[in-house]
């Protein structure tokens, strides 16, 4: 498979006042992500998961190591344009994104400023729209919106600019259960229906239980990758990590410490219930 995304020993520090550095944030990481998949980026608070957002596209530019979008080395600035047409990267707060009155004049504010002809722009205003289930408010005021419907507002201003990779840095973090699950429900059909490339980044682990591959971090390093069936079940490790498995796991894994023999590989809730009542039943 084509890799859309790689870094090479990357690694990244603040500086904490002008000429002095801090200790790194990012520690030597190598990375591919391979175009078309839909990657979850996990860790606890300051394990560099932000960090690294920043870096796929040029917000931030590494200490050490590279980065590559399709081959383009973001350390090259006569190549950050492109760069950022090809990732586009979503925030926590949607109102830090949404900078119109209408949502279509929102959604159309990036293509507009790449210099696209009137007639591109309202094709792509409108594909993005209904590729987020949000077309019917095209006209709508944004502030009027709820925070699940904001942020899909600010995931088809992304999406207008046609990226190849999606980056979302805990897009859910400021939403109600109903706002996080319509979010989720997007990111996946983006991935699913328009294959576009998507990279998670969250705390909410029952978010992940869908993607192709989990990477954990912690302390700016790569500590599991792997399916998500393949993460969840080190339950002991995660929790050394100071990380929780979703629920379903965790259940499983707490009738298997009482004594009942379960698989930990059921992550959905219908997946878990039948186990329990597979093992229960025999």
């Amino acid at each position: 498979m084509e890799q859309i995304f790689e870094t090479q020993r990357l690694s990244f520090q603040y500086q904490t006042e002008p000429g002095v550095s801090g200790a790194l944030v990012l520690k030597e990481i190598d990375l591919s992500i391979e175009s078309g998949s839909f990657v979850a980026i996990v860790g606890h608070n300051g394990s560099g998961k932000s960090t690294l957002a920043k870096l796929s596209n040029g917000i931030l530019l590494p200490t050490g190591g590279k980065v590559y979008v399709e081959g383009l080395d973001t350390m090259d600035r006569t190549l950050l344009l492109e760069i950022r047409r090809r990732v586009g990267v979503v925030f926590q707060n949607p109102d830090n994104q949404i900078v119109s009155n209408l949502v279509e004049d929102d959604v159309a504010f990036a293509p507009e400023n790449l210099g696209l002809p009137p007639e591109d722009i309202r094709r792509r205003v409108d594909a993005a729209l209904k590729a987020v289930d949000m077309y019917d408010y095209r006209l709508h005021a944004p502030h009027l919106l709820s925070g699940g419907q904001k942020q899909r507002v600010a995931i088809a201003g992304i999406i207008a600019m046609r990226p190849r990779l999606i980056v979302l840095d805990e897009p859910t973090a400021m939403l109600d259960p109903q706002g996080r699950k319509e979010v989720i429900d997007t990111v996946k059909q983006l991935c699913r229906e328009h294959g576009i490339t998507v990279a998670l980044i969250t705390h909410h682990m029952n978010e992940c239980i869908d993607a192709d591959r989990l990477v954990v971090l912690s302390d700016g390093e790569i500590v599991l990758d792997g399916t998500p069936v393949h993460v969840f079940t080190q339950v002991e490790k995660l929790s050394e990590l100071g990380l929780a498995p979703p629920e379903t796991t965790a259940l499983l894994f707490a009738l298997g410490q009482m004594g009942l023999n379960v698989p930990l590989d059921a992550l959905d809730v219908t997946a878990c219930a039948q186990t329990i009542y597979d093992s229960i039943s025999k």
